[in-house]
């Protein structure tokens, strides 16, 4: 009786690295930008050096300067964070698909505002205030962060207008309008130190929207092929 061979056991799957260290990779930037915003908010922006930083943060100066290789640099992707967090952009759509343009841009100017009150956000904001004559890169990085706002809301009136037949002359220009009144009111608040509530924001949201629309985004519809 012929016997047959024993198969030889299958080798260990190799274990891959690339996920675990991309992942590790994610949470050290995380941590870094996290003890750097600390450190500007106790410090502000000119007192706060990243030799400081990299001390707080248990990590070396090259650990740090290879992923950021200025303190400008650092506090640009403090400012891109905070974007991500924000996440207005997600207000734009439902579920079901996008949203009419006021009710949209109503979602949009709730969430924006309502964060930008608050917190980390509010925060940042005051100490750009403050620091931005005497480090102009603090007001360079306030406009790239109103520039991401201003792209998505860019997208989202020209989704609108393709979707709805609309013919919108410049949805660019028409998202800069936008984002510059939100922040011409923010600003207010804030150099005010007005104690804004909920229902106040809300209420100006509910009342500015719709007369921007008619007065920004004159539409009407396109010609019919």
């Amino acid at each position: 009786m012929q016997t047959s061979a024993i198969a030889p056991a299958p080798a260990p799957a190799k274990r891959t690295r690339g996920r675990p260290a991309l992942d590790m990779a994610v949470r050290l930037e995380e941590h870094l930008l996290t003890v750097a915003l600390k450190e500007f908010l106790a410090k502000g922006y000119g007192g706060a050096s990243m030799s400081q930083i990299v001390r707080a943060a248990g990590v070396s100066k090259t650990t740090l300067y290879s992923r950021f290789n200025s303190k400008e640099a650092l506090f640009r992707a403090i400012m891109h964070r905070q974007v991500d967090r924000l996440a207005a952009a997600t207000s734009l759509t439902t579920a079901n698909g996008p949203v009419g343009l006021i009710e949209g841009l109503k979602a949009y100017a709730n969430r924006t505002l309502e964060i930008s009150l608050e917190g980390e956000l509010l925060a940042v904001n005051r100490l750009i205030n403050s620091e931005a004559i005497r480090f102009p890169e603090l007001g360079l990085a306030a406009a790239e962060r109103s520039e991401m706002g201003i792209l998505q809301v860019t997208s989202f009136i020209q989704q609108y207008a393709n979707s709805s037949g609309q013919l919108i002359t410049d949805a660019r220009l028409t998202a800069e309008a936008f984002i510059l009144m939100l922040r011409g009111w923010y600003v207010n608040a804030l150099l005010a130190h007005l104690q804004v509530t909920p229902e106040e924001r809300r209420l100006w949201v509910e009342h500015i929207v719709p007369a921007f629309v008619r007065g920004c985004c004159l539409t009407h519809k396109a010609p019919a092929p």
